[in-house]
């Protein structure tokens, strides 16, 4: 009986902050989410290749609703699995409306600037996005003695934040910047090669970069903290 309450205590509550955590994590996929997220987009170049532009459409489109199938059988996020199909729809709708196959990637650069801004504006206003994610997800510990201070009020973490949001800002930039180049030259298979390469590579090395510079002002404040307690 007891292990029994024991258990159920240790599981996160409904709304929690590890629930979130957990389902951020859910949602990213891992390198199958990489692999099964480039699928539509090389089909859609290949069949584009070798048929019209209705028909890589629909292989694209189609591909999705029987990745999306995968992902639900496998009962992976269901999340995971919708926003990865209505990208495809979407991004399929506006190649329709153009007419052209260029027009599939115009939605990841789009995407790609807005993001790009949203960070910016972050950066501007001092509240990082990265910052207000991680303290969200796992925030910073504080002393027992000591009395609880702001995350942005702390100028080594504010500016660990600051120099992790920059490096997202500039991966979102950089991949806007290079596909629109593209886009505008009709490269349509290099904008495929782009959008591949220029996905989660760079995501997961902004995140590498993150860890790193946030670990690192964490432990400088420990050791402060450990410092002006001796």
């Amino acid at each position: 009986m007891i292990e029994d309450e024991q258990t159920e205590s240790d599981e996160p509550r409904p709304g929690s902050r590890e629930v979130y955590r957990q389902q951020l994590l859910n949602s990213i996929g891992g390198w199958s989410g990489t692999v099964i997220t480039a699928i539509p987009t090389v089909v859609f170049v290949a069949v584009n290749a070798v048929a019209t532009l209705r028909w890589a459409i629909g292989a694209a489109v189609g591909s999705a609703l029987l990745l999306a199938g995968y992902r639900l059988a496998r009962r992976q996020s269901v999340q995971q699995a919708m926003t990865g199909l209505l990208g495809v729809v979407v991004a399929s709708i506006i190649a329709a409306r153009t007419g052209q196959a260029k027009g599939y990637f115009l939605l990841g650069i789009w995407s790609s600037f807005v993001y790009a801004a949203a960070f910016v504006a972050t950066l501007v206003v001092r509240r990082p996005a990265i910052g207000l994610l991680w303290e969200f997800l796992d925030p910073t510990p504080e002393a027992d003695d000591e009395e609880p201070v702001l995350w942005h009020r702390r100028r080594p973490l504010l500016f660990a934040y600051m120099l992790a949001t920059a490096g997202a800002a500039l991966v979102f930039l950089t991949r806007g910047i290079v596909q629109l180049a593209l886009f505008q030259h009709n490269a349509t298979g290099w904008l495929a090669v782009a959008r591949i390469a220029m996905g989660y590579p760079l995501y997961i090395a902004a995140i590498g970069f993150a860890f790193w510079v946030v670990r690192r002002a964490r432990n400088q404040l420990a050791v402060e903290t450990a410092n002006s307690a001796a």
